[in-house]
C-alpha cells in the first residue's frame, strides 16, 4: 500500500517537472498561441506552480530562470514526502 503511495507520488513529480520541461521549450518558439489546445491546458497547469518563482526571482539578464528553481524546489518537497512516508513505514 505504502509503496503504491511513493510510486504514485514519484510518478505525479516526475509529471510536473516534465510538463514543466515541455512549457520551458514551448517559450522558446513565439508562434505558439497559447489560448489553443493543447497549450492552454499546459499553461494552466504550469502556471500557477511558476508564479511564486517569477515573483521572487528576477530574470537575469532576459533569461528567466524561475523554471530551474520550481523544479528544484519540486524535487525538494518530492525528496521530504518521500523521506516522510519512509520514516512512516519504518
Amino acid at each position: 500500500m505504502v509503496v503504491a503511495l511513493l510510486q504514485f507520488v514519484d510518478g505525479l513529480f516526475g509529471i510536473l517537472n516534465l510538463l514543466i520541461l515541455v512549457w520551458c521549450l514551448l517559450t522558446w518558439f513565439p508562434n505558439i498561441r497559447w489560448y489553443d489546445q493543447p497549450w492552454s491546458t499546459l499553461d494552466k497547469i504550469v502556471s500557477p506552480i511558476l508564479a511564486p518563482f517569477k515573483k521572487l526571482i528576477p530574470p537575469i539578464g532576459n533569461i528567466d530562470i524561475s523554471a530551474i528553481v520550481a523544479i528544484f524546489a519540486l524535487r525538494l518537497v518530492q525528496t521530504v514526502i518521500h523521506q516522510g512516508l519512509v520514516a512512516f513505514i519504518s
